[in-house]
Parts: C-alpha cells; sequence; structure tokens
C-alpha cells in the first residue's frame, strides 16, 4: 500500500465547499515524521494546512485513531494546552482510502532531539522549562468542561493500558523477545493500586510531538495525539524521562552520557520536582514503575511499526526497519526502571 504519496485531486473535491482554497490545484508534501499516521503539508492559494491520515491496509484493531485525535485537540482549543486549529474530519473511507483530518499548519520550529543542538543553554532552559508547564495544563484540563469525560473508559488506567499493549505487542511480534515477556508479566504482578487519579493524558509526550515558537521558547502545539485518552497523568511525566534516558543521537534521541548542566537541561529529578510544584504535588511514589511502563508501551509500539515495514503498509519504511531493532532495548531498560522502583 502507498503510504508516500495523497490524492490531492480527490481531497481537493472533497474539501472545495469546506475550506478556502481548496477549489484550485493544491500540492501536497509528506513529512517524515508521522510513522504512525502519514502526515502532508498541504499548500493552498488561501494558505498552508496539514492532513493526517490513517494508514491504509490492515491495521490492529482500536489503532490509528485520527477521530480521536481531531476530537480531543478541538476540544483543547482555548484551553492552556496549545494545539493546531483542527478544521474538518472525514470519516468516508471512499474520499482517499482512509480516514483522515485536515487542521491548521502551525509555523515555528521543532526539535527532534532534547539536545537541540544549535539553541544557547538559557534557551534550551526555557524551552524544558514550557514543556514542563504545558503537561501540567494538560493534567489540570477540566475534562467535564471541556466533553472529554468520556474519552477514556472508567477503572484502573494502568491494567488496562498494560493488557491492552499486550495484546497489540503480541498481535505484532515477528519474534520471540524474552525479557519484553518477562516486562509484561512484572508489569501486571507489580502494578501500583488504582489511586483515583483520572485526567486528560496525550499518550506519547515528548519534545519531537511539539511546535514551539520560531525565535522564542514558547510551546506552540502540541501534536500527535493518536495514544491520548483519560487516564493516569504520571505515565505522561514518565514519558519524558523514558525518552531522557535513551541513547543521545538521531536514533535514540535521548540525553544518555549528555552533560546536562553544561548544555542547560534539567536532571531528571529536577523536571519531575517542576512538574510537582505546578500540580502542588508533594511526591510521586513508585515513579519507577511508570518509566517501565512507558518502556513497555514504546517497545510494544515500535514492535507494531516494524511488523507494518514487513507487510509493505510503513509511513517510512527505512525508518520503520531501524526502529524495529530497539523494541530488546526497551524490554531490558523496563525492567531496570522496575528495578528502581520504591
Amino acid at each position: 500500500m502507498d503510504t508516500q504519496t495523497l490524492d490531492t485531486e480527490a481531497v481537493s473535491a472533497f474539501l472545495k465547499d469546506k475550506l478556502p482554497g481548496f477549489d484550485a490545484p493544491i500540492t501536497a508534501t509528506k513529512f517524515a515524521g508521522g510513522q504512525s499516521n502519514p502526515t502532508f503539508k498541504l499548500e493552498t492559494q488561501a494558505g498552508t494546512y496539514v492532513l493526517r491520515r490513517k494508514p491504509p491496509g490492515q491495521l490492529l484493531k482500536s489503532a490509528h485513531a485520527v477521530d480521536r485525535e481531531f476530537r480531543v485537540q478541538r476540544a483543547l482549543a482555548g484551553t492552556d494546552v496549545p494545539v493546531a486549529k483542527m478544521h474538518v474530519l472525514c470519516e468516508d473511507q471512499n474520499v482517499i482510502g482512509s480516514d483522515f483530518y485536515v487542521m491548521d499548519h502551525v509555523v515555528g520550529r521543532n526539535f527532534n532531539e532534547p539536545t537541540m543542538d544549535g539553541l544557547t543553554a538559557p534557551d534550551r532552559h526555557a524551552v524544558i522549562d514550557d514543556m514542563n508547564r504545558v503537561l501540567a495544563a494538560l493534567h489540570e484540563v477540566d475534562i467535564d468542561a471541556v466533553g472529554l469525560s468520556d474519552y477514556g473508559p472508567p477503572g484502573h488506567y494502568l491494567e488496562r493500558q498494560v493488557a491492552r499493549w499486550s495484546k497489540q505487542y503480541r498481535a505484532s511480534a515477528t519474534q520471540d523477545i524474552p525479557s519484553m515477556n518477562r516486562l509484561m508479566d512484572r508489569l501486571m504482578s507489580d502494578m501500583p493500586a488504582d489511586d483515583g487519579q483520572r485526567t486528560l493524558v496525550h499518550g506519547d509526550y515528548r519534545i519531537d510531538n511539539m511546535i514551539f515558537e520560531p525565535e522564542g521558547t514558547r510551546c506552540l502545539a502540541v501534536l500527535d495525539w493518536e495514544l491520548s485518552t483519560i487516564g493516569h497523568p504520571y505515565a505522561d511525566l514518565a514519558s519524558v524521562i523514558m525518552q531522557w534516558q535513551l541513547p543521545a543521537g538521531a536514533q535514540g534521541r535521548g540525553l544518555m552520557g549528555v552533560d546536562r548542566v553544561a548544555l542547560g537541561l534539567p536532571t531528571d529529578a529536577d523536571f519531575v520536582a517542576a512538574y510537582c510544584d505546578r500540580r502542588g504535588l508533594a511526591r510521586i511514589d513508585r515513579f519507577g514503575f511508570y518509566v517501565a511502563f512507558c518502556f513497555f508501551r514504546m517497545g510494544a509500539i515500535i514492535q507494531g511499526v516494524l511488523k507494518r515495514a514487513i507487510d509493505g503498509n510503513a509511513s517510512n519504511p527505512e525508518r520503520a526497519m531501524q526502529l524495529g531493532a530497539f523494541v530488546p532495548m526497551f524490554a531490558d531498560n523496563g525492567l531496570k526502571a522496575l528495578k528502581s522502583d520504591k
């Protein structure tokens, strides 16, 4: 299935009466990112937009939910959580072969790695602090007021997530990885008691899913809401720390071995403390479990990306194959995080 091109004529025909500028020829350029849902920049005579679609082909149940992405971002408009303006959701697969939505193109800077090469130390510090501010604001959103109280089922979020991603992982497994099996078992057996916290969560909160001011350090939009739901806020916080514990560089995109003081970057503990201060929390118990959960979930996600590459449905096949090699490392890191759990 072709995920690299877009039927611009079909898109124009669908949108010509819904958005300005689509009654004339448009151009579509695929973004290199967007492993899960292929994403395109649409340039029209009236302005620039972004189209995000489900990939074609056989998909795992509940995956690639662009309708949920559209709903949550539209609900967050006007809150302290910056998002792109949503325009149109198309659930008619006859148009281009899968569901898609169109949103504003947010002009700004995207940092693929948390080292943010080229920035000064004070600017790095300011960017990460705003990342922290937005995360705390996300978890303070009144889900009833924005119409998202039914955006996720009630009950134990972590238990549901571990069960869901264990099922998804097994459905997309291409080899036996003993450490992933052990991690899944440990997460279920060592799970903390449900403390009743229920907030909106992003599900993949990290710096490369954010757009910042072209010349400043303030976040203009949080992107890629596919995994968002109503759940436990500490999972989002742990996902940031999880990424920072990965190797630095284009592959791991982490901070392992990086001199954070020299770069103006906070320690893991400082970032967690700033988050707690913003939300009025005294401390976070058993944080290692949440980090382990995030390593497991990301391992399951990239296993799915690898499976789509093997099946010919990946958005970026070469990148997908590279990512797939990291699944054992994510499992090992998850087991290490559990050992540090207190």
